[in-house]
């Protein structure tokens, strides 16, 4: 019997329901047989692509492409540009010229190629000279191409691909632009003691107040943690900052995810000027689920809600004003923070384990306060690039 050859890849813009439909779902059927993919809540993967929904779309424009071979669909990627990137300085790794690609998914390396090539063409055409990827879609999603850690399942806000993508992308003339690095650190047993003595001598401070967020208040606190974020942040590689919309739309996903002893504000002298938000890892609820709530995901969610038991605790966000960075009591406020929620994570939730991340390659604050809690590496995402000629 003859072989069949395969027909050529067409690559064609997402234009109808049915084609994002498809878009969404191929991600489900590539990696249905991979134990460490965590299916995402379908509706929050419409969500993120719709520009009535996502407040990105304010800033940001996207191309979401399909390749199809032999009638089937084989790849997606979208193609994105966002104006307040393009405003950054250059030397922050986004800046003028910069555009962006993300949501890759492609059944082989020929796929990935022409998916990556409907990007970069998109992207000329829309002026722009460089690529940086992947994000899905802002730095502030899921950024990053995993390259270390794919035996575990990523926990709440962290990406899971294929470990054969690296290959695929490095061989359509991408290079590594920045490591994005994730922490483990088992907690049920406290940190060493140096940690300990840094804790006890802040207490000593009366400068310093450490306080819960007030759920009462939830809008105000997001407000204000927020405003520190976007200060704390702003000199870091990759920053974009979030606006008012943005912040009330993550403010409102997070809000069902948001416990008072997890979340901490320190403050000096009556000032806020850090904070530390932990999540429950919702994931370990969603590995089963199929991306639906339905039939009787709602009911499960809902009651997991109540009360979690969560194994894992995720850090995703932490930042101290830029004015105190670097210094001693900077440190001493993040260790502060993390030992009072540590405690909390243990008592309340049943947690054994602390997920600290992203953090880049070069903040070299927080690698040190991982290096002292002794937290290790469990995984690595790489964002490239490519000059677009």
């Amino acid at each position: 019997m003859a072989s069949h050859t395969p027909g050529p890849i067409t690559v064609l813009p997402v234009q109808t329901k049915a084609d994002r439909r498809e878009f969404v779902e191929l991600a489900f059927r590539l990696n249905r047989g991979d134990p460490a993919w965590v299916p995402p809540l379908k509706g929050e993967v419409y969500g993120l692509l719709a520009p009535g929904k996502n407040p990105w779309f304010e800033h940001g424009k996207a191309q979401l492409f399909l390749a199809r071979r032999d009638g089937r669909t084989v790849g997606r990627i979208s193609a994105h540009i966002d104006d307040l990137a393009l405003a950054q300085p250059a030397e922050q790794g986004m800046g003028p010229g910069t555009g962006n690609w993300g949501l890759l998914e492609a059944e082989d390396g020929e796929t990935a190629a022409a998916l990556l090539a409907a990007a970069e063409d998109w992207l000329r055409g829309q002026g722009m000279t460089r690529a940086l990827g992947p994000l899905s879609i802002s730095i502030w999603d899921e950024p990053g191409l995993l390259v270390e850690g794919f035996e575990t399942p990523p926990t709440i806000m962290l990406g899971h691909n294929s470990p054969l993508y690296r290959a695929w992308v490095e061989a359509a003339g991408y290079r590594s632009v920045k490591r994005l690095i994730n922490y483990s650190v088992a907690i049920r047993g406290g940190f060493p003691p140096i940690v300990n003595r840094i804790v006890a001598a802040g207490e000593k401070n009366e400068r310093i107040r450490i306080r819960r967020v007030d759920k009462r208040r939830f809008d105000a606190e997001a407000r204000l943690i927020l405003g520190i974020l976007n200060d704390a942040w702003s000199d870091n590689w990759g920053f974009v900052p979030l606006t008012d919309s943005e912040v009330a739309y993550v403010g409102k996903k997070l809000k069902p995810l948001v416990f008072e002893d997890l979340i901490r504000v320190a403050e000096v002298d009556g000032e806020p000027v850090a904070f530390m938000i932990v999540l429950p890892n919702i994931n370990e609820l969603l590995i089963d689920m199929e991306g639906s709530l339905l039939p009787f995901g709602w009911a499960r969610l809902l009651w997991w809600l109540r009360k979690p038991k969560s194994r894992v605790l995720r850090v995703p966000l932490m930042g101290v004003v830029k004015r105190l960075q670097n210094s001693r009591m900077a440190s001493t406020l993040a260790f502060m923070m993390i030992e009072y929620i540590r405690r909390d994570g243990v008592a309340h939730f049943g947690a054994q384990q602390g997920d600290i991340g992203w953090v880049l390659d070069d903040n070299q604050g927080m690698i040190a306060v991982a290096d002292a809690i002794e937290a290790r590496e469990n995984r690595v995402y790489q964002i490239y690039d490519k000059p677009l000629d």
